[in-house]
């Protein structure tokens, strides 16, 4: 690691006693966040519900800078358990509560307990865009207005026409 730079966290009543955001690794690129539930009162998610899971954190970023909240693979992977607006933007200059909108995506109910790593918090630089109205067709991308799926499944460049396909999409739609 090249360097670290310190943010002031507190902890409300409900988060105390667990640990701050940690990196589970020397070269982990997002701290774990941990459920402040009551030890008594998890969340229960259902299937296809999601929930605000409180952290019991508050956080002062510095300007420039940003957090974002983003799922736990292994949750994913084995329970169907994402962040629903993923990532969760954490602005610089908000002052409350650092909440993960969880969603059970899976088949089964998954309860949410005390002291549980429900997701990671990746802080990274902003830069803010000074907007210049203007002609953007003027500034040729060579991919144009391609849009969604416009560059192909395969991996590797490809071209892609004025219908918006590559010429094996294209041969493999005759016939």
């Amino acid at each position: 690691m090249t360097g670290s730079i310190r943010v002031l966290v507190e902890q409300l009543p409900h988060g105390l006693g667990l640990p701050l955001p940690a990196y589970a690794t020397a070269l982990a690129a997002g701290a774990d966040l941990l459920a402040a539930v009551p030890e008594d009162a998890p969340i229960d998610l259902a299937p296809g519900r999601w929930a605000l899971v409180p952290t019991g954190l508050v956080v002062a970023l510095p300007p420039g800078f940003e957090a974002q909240i983003r799922p736990r693979s292994g949750l994913a992977l084995s329970h169907g358990i994402t962040v629903l607006n993923a990532p969760g933007t954490i602005d610089a200059d908000y002052r409350g509560e650092v909440g993960v909108v969880l969603h059970n995506a899976g088949a089964s109910l998954f309860s949410v307990i005390r002291g549980a790593r429900i997701a990671q918090l990746v802080v990274a630089p902003v830069v803010q865009l000074a907007w210049q109205p203007g002609e953007v067709a003027v500034m040729s991308s060579g991919r144009g207005a391609g849009g969604f799926g416009s560059t192909g499944v395969a991996a590797g460049p490809t071209e892609v026409g004025p219908d918006g396909m590559s010429p094996a999409e294209r041969g493999s739609r005759k016939g």
